[in-house]
Parts: structure tokens; C-alpha cells; sequence
């Protein structure tokens, strides 16, 4: 093969150190988001003592942007903060989140794994970087 020109090594460049790059796909690897369905195992990863990101949504073609946000943002925080998705089907309130201590991410937040950073370090959740 022939010698790559400096664009082609500039955009590989940038693509390998750009963490936040939107504009070319990931490779995340296999899903590290938990989908749950009994308040038991909810309760077996709350006291396992990593900080737990709980999706309370309804799956449905609107949710499609979140799943891929939780997807990638669980590939980066994977060992130290678990993301997790609960089977709640239709209901609108989850029993769960009146149980538990539950710190609420706005809708005017950044969706993206850089919000759910800036989003624990306002809430002073110290989370090691894994790259």
C-alpha cells in the first residue's frame, strides 16, 4: 500500500485522541448496560458500592438517542460506575424511585457520555478515567 497522505494521518490523528469526536462511529464493544427486572438484583448492585446510573424510561422509538448515549457511556465509566436500564413497561411512575436516594438528571442536560461526566462531578462523584 501506498504512504498516507498528511490529511489521512491528520483525521486518524484526531479520531484516536479525540475521546468526544461525534462525527465517526465507536467501537464500545459488547453492552455494559444492565437490564433489570426485580428490585432484588436493583438492591445487589446498589451495595455492591459503585455508583449506579438507573434509566427509568418507557422503550420506545423516541428513546432510541438515550439507549446509544447509556451504551457509550457505560463503555467509558464500565468498572467504576454501572449503568443500568429497568423493565418498567408503561408505567410512568416506578416504585423504586420514591424508595431510594435518586439524584435526577434534567432534560436540559448534555445527553452525551461528557454530560453524564460533568454530571457526576457536579454531584461530586469522583469517577477514575479508564483510557
Amino acid at each position: 500500500m501506498g504512504e498516507q497522505s498528511f490529511l489521512d494521518r491528520m483525521l486518524s490523528h484526531l479520531r484516536s485522541t479525540s475521546k468526544y469526536y461525534t462525527g465517526y462511529p465507536k467501537d464500545i464493544g459488547p453492552s455494559q448496560v444492565i437490564h433489570f427486572t426485580s428490585e432484588r438484583q436493583f438492591v445487589q448492585l446498589l451495595h455492591e458500592g459503585h455508583p449506579v446510573v438507573v434509566a427509568f424510561t418507557i422503550r420506545c422509538p423516541y428513546t432510541k438517542h438515550l439507549d446509544r448515549v447509556l451504551e457509550e457511556a457505560a463503555a467509558e465509566f464500565h468498572p467504576h460506575v454501572k449503568f443500568m436500564r429497568a423493565a418498567n413497561q408503561g408505567k410512568v411512575v416506578d416504585p423504586n424511585i420514591k424508595k431510594y436516594s435518586v439524584k435526577v438528571l434534567p432534560f436540559n442536560y448534555d445527553l452525551s457520555a461528557y454530560g453524564f461526566r460533568e454530571f457526576f462531578k457536579r454531584h461530586g462523584m469522583h469517577v477514575s478515567e479508564t483510557n
